[in-house]
């Protein structure tokens, strides 16, 4: 093989090589700080998955106690979110929308508090600003903070730390089975809990179909309690969730036509989907 011959092919065997060993080297999470992110999906539609700053503490004991409701609207042992889950100051919850989002956090910065590793929690609760108070106002607009149950801070810092800074992002919700609906109200002011909510987690639109009607947009209430005054009883039901990265989901005929008489309101009901 002449001279140039044999540079032309070691060249091209060397391209072939780039081409084939690059993508192979991505794929591994980036580091921040001293802990690896960890991998993120390429489908993550409208969803934020950047990094952002923020402060974290925690409240209640050691068991959970004083998370188990809040201002979502959820019953976080019952519904299935557990100890992994968190009260957003006022500039996160953004009125409740933000409720069933999933977090991951880490804390960053302060490495005499800090432990290694991240925790990834549910958005159940709002922690209420205070505007009396001109020190410490962490939950105070525009601040970004998380209260997290006391066992969670603990996997990402010391306890004597009391606040701690800290790094967090959106992640996807894995959640396991289908998307649960809670009913409660009465017959002309029907309220319906969505929860287990997979993807964004969180819901920006709901709509609400009777055997007998077409699709009518419910309004948000609370928390994230949706609501129709229409009188719906002895009509089996569809609903239609949103979340916030705009994917829609039909349930269809997820809710029997006697779901008005048998135990009546308080019922739950599975999206299976």
């Amino acid at each position: 093989m002449k001279l140039l011959e044999k540079m032309i092919y070691v060249e091209f065997f060397m391209l072939v090589m780039a081409i084939w060993i690059v993508p192979m080297s991505y794929g591994h999470g980036s580091m921040i700080g001293d802990v690896a992110e960890a991998p993120v999906s390429d489908d993550n539609g409208g969803l934020d998955t950047a990094w952002y700053d923020a402060h974290a503490t925690f409240y209640g004991d050691i068991h959970g106690s004083e998370t188990e409701k809040g201002a979502c609207g959820y019953g976080v042992f019952k519904q299935g979110y557990g100890l992994a889950t968190a009260a957003l100051s006022e500039a996160l919850f953004n009125t409740g929308y933000t409720c069933g989002a999933c977090y991951e956090i880490m804390c960053a910065n302060a490495p005499q508090w800090c432990l290694p590793g991240s925790i990834k929690i549910t958005a159940t609760n709002r922690c209420p600003a205070n505007y009396s108070k001109t020190v410490g106002v962490w939950c105070n607009p525009p601040q970004k903070h998380f209260d997290l149950s006391q066992p969670m801070f603990l996997k990402i810092a010391q306890y004597r730390a009391g606040i701690v800074p800290v790094r967090y992002r959106r992640i996807r919700c894995a959640k396991t089975g289908g998307v649960k609906f809670e009913i409660t109200g009465n017959p002309n002011f029907l309220m319906i809990l969505p929860y287990n909510v997979g993807g964004a987690g969180d819901i920006k639109a709901m709509q609400i179909k009777g055997s007998s009607t077409g699709w009518l947009t419910m309004s948000k209430n609370w928390g994230t309690h949706w609501v129709t005054g229409v009188k719906l009883t002895g009509q089996g039901l569809s609903l239609r969730v949103t979340t916030s990265d705009g994917v829609t989901k039909d349930f269809i005929n997820v809710i029997p036509p006697n779901w008005g008489f048998n135990q009546g309101f308080g019922q739950t009901f599975d999206g299976k989907i």
